[in-house]
């Protein structure tokens, strides 16, 4: 078989992967994504190990080796996001990757804005507020 066969393959799913990341709202989808670029540099780490084996006497399968730490780095990351993300969605009852976005930025609109100039410290405002 051919280099260039799973390189193509590889590109597709990257290229598949990166839409998925850039162009999708929910986070889940977005972590979908995340594997998929995943698994295709796992197929180009097996590929040209294969390739690079046939051409050197001495075969290492460090490819190979470097794909297995890849699959349980990807098995991690896929474990801490999905935490992440049904810990998010159950404090904010979504998972629309803008909106949180929005809420990191500070830009809240739940919470109602308090005139300062009318509580201080001894106002009933000031007690309800704190």
């Amino acid at each position: 078989m051919h280099l260039a066969y799973p390189a193509v393959l590889a590109a597709l799913l990257f290229c598949t992967g990166l839409y998925g990341v850039l162009a999708r709202r929910n986070a889940i989808l977005v972590l979908m994504s995340v594997e998929l670029m995943l698994n295709a540099v796992n197929l180009n780490l097996v590929a040209f190990d294969v390739w690079l084996s046939r051409a050197a006497e001495e075969t290492l399968h460090s490819g190979q080796a470097l794909t297995l730490f890849t699959i349980a780095i990807a098995a991690a990351e896929i474990g801490i996001g999905l935490a992440i993300v049904l810990a998010v969605y159950r404090a904010r009852g979504t998972s629309d990757i803008d909106r949180l976005r929005d809420t990191a930025e500070g830009h809240e609109s739940d919470i109602p804005e308090t005139d300062t100039a009318e509580t201080g410290p001894g106002t009933e405002k000031a007690e309800a507020t704190a």
